[in-house]
């Protein structure tokens, strides 16, 4: 069982196709060189400007340390954070504890 971050965003008007870039270019890369597994990510299928991430860790802290370290980094904050927290209004985050198989569902999908 893994600890499972659903993200959740509403983006600022007409911001859906750059936001994507952005993730799909610069942020997930980062995210990935430096350990984070993102299942799934991209543009939500009834709105353009409407987006999910989803990211598993091997439990709750595991989570908690990943992030603290990612987000302090100065890859992140000289990197794609500002295009990105510019371009969101709304953010909601949800975690689930979740098996393997259900994560690699969710991965595919």
């Amino acid at each position: 069982m893994k600890a499972v971050e659903f993200l959740l965003y509403t983006l600022k008007p007409g911001t859906g196709k750059a936001f994507h870039k952005i993730m799909t270019e610069e942020s997930a890369p980062l995210h990935r060189s430096a350990g984070m597994d993102i299942v799934s990510f991209g543009l939500s299928a009834h709105d353009d400007d409407a987006y999910y991430l989803i990211r598993a860790y091997d439990s709750l802290s595991h989570l908690e340390s990943s992030q603290e370290s990612f987000y302090n980094s100065d890859a992140w904050r000289l990197g794609p954070r500002q295009a990105i927290i510019d371009r969101i209004s709304v953010s909601v985050k949800s975690v689930l504890t979740l098996s393997d198989s259900a994560i690699e569902n969710l991965r595919s999908s």
